[in-house]
């Protein structure tokens, strides 16, 4: 810790960070890439092979429903 921190130590304590408890996790907001999860819905969609193929080679398998949702926000953004 160093000399301007303000948060108690003991001298058992070496974390400098307060222990998480369940009301810290009530109040946590879910996010994932800085999107707040809760704007999202969960939904199951059938689509072809080729076209999750493809997505998931240009978002070199990372995050490729991130990229589809993308995509769909850009298309309806070209067609208000």
């Amino acid at each position: 810790m160093n000399k301007n921190s303000t948060s108690p130590m003991s001298d058992d304590t070496i974390d400098e960070y307060p222990e998480i408890n369940q009301n810290d996790l009530n109040r946590a907001i879910r996010r994932r890439n800085f999107v707040d999860v809760s704007e999202k819905q969960n939904i199951t969609i059938a689509l072809d092979s080729e076209i999750i193929n493809w997505f998931k080679k240009k978002s070199e398998g990372k995050e490729y429903q991130s990229l589809i949702n993308a995509t769909l926000r850009d298309v309806i953004a070209r067609n208000p």
